[in-house]
């Protein structure tokens, strides 16, 4: 895996996760990887990753049962995409409005844009 240097790679590893409940590929009440078989698999220290669970508890998303490993939590997917919509709003939403006025681009296009995205989109989904 490989990781954006401006970014702490724990908050890298925890987006992994986020989307992978977003995506339902983990679901509430499951068992998630261990904090070693994950470091294992994208190579990097189970410290990083155990810094990782410990934000992500933190969250409330997962929890951990000792002795057995850790789960997500029941609310986990709503708790995971208001997390997320936070995020979205106050670190990325502001640079694309900074980007949109710099090229001078308005809702309308930012509207056409994403109605096409959507479209490729679902179109790769039935393929």
């Amino acid at each position: 895996m490989e990781f954006h240097q401006n970014y702490p790679i724990y908050m890298q590893i925890a987006d992994i996760m986020c989307e992978n409940i977003l995506e339902a590929a983990w679901r509430p009440g499951e068992r998630i990887p261990s904090i070693r078989e994950l470091a294992e698999s994208i190579e990097v220290n189970p410290n990083t990753v155990m810094r990782t669970y410990g934000y992500m508890e933190d969250q409330g998303i997962v929890h951990n049962q000792r002795g057995i490993g850790f789960f997500l939590s029941d609310g986990a997917y709503e708790t995971t995409r208001e997390l997320k919509k936070r995020i979205f709003v106050s670190r990325d939403l502001p640079q694309v409005f900074k980007t949109m006025d710099l090229l001078r681009m308005g809702f309308d296009d930012l509207k056409d844009l994403y109605a096409a995205h959507s479209a490729k989109e679902q179109e790769e989904k039935t393929v």
